[in-house]
């Protein structure tokens, strides 16, 4: 029958894999995040002038930072839908991997104060 320890242990190693098994199912990601925009342009007469005001667009912009300064770039709507998708994957991976890191330092402990002897975690081979 296995100890307290061998079933918390097993336990930890069994979320630790759901965790790496989504994290591998996540496909392409991106920094940074997309605004919708509407503008005035300031022509008389134009729709955007009159009352109430009918601003033009939907105009898309994705923002994120790139060597200490904010760069946009400006999107169709189908491109938007794409980068929101690529920021919430990375935003995804980011929550997993806090997830993993608790996990790992739960178990750590565990391990510590009960002075168990575990078998060396298998690493990433490239």
């Amino acid at each position: 029958m296995p100890s307290d320890l061998e079933r918390y242990e097993r336990s930890y190693r069994a979320l630790a894999q759901e965790l790496a098994t989504e994290l591998a199912t996540i496909g392409y990601i991106s920094p940074g995040s997309v605004v919708s925009r509407y503008t005035s342009c300031g022509k008389p007469g134009c729709r955007c002038q009159g009352d109430p005001p009918q601003r033009h667009g939907p105009y898309y912009q994705w923002s994120r930072a790139r060597g200490g300064k904010t760069v946009s770039h400006r999107l169709n709507e189908t491109e938007a839908e794409l980068y929101r998708s690529w920021i919430a994957n990375r935003r995804r991976i980011e929550q997993l991997i806090a997830q993993m890191e608790r996990t790992s330092a739960d178990v750590g402990e565990l391990l510590l104060h009960q002075g168990a002897p575990t078998n060396p975690p298998r690493t990433a081979s490239r």
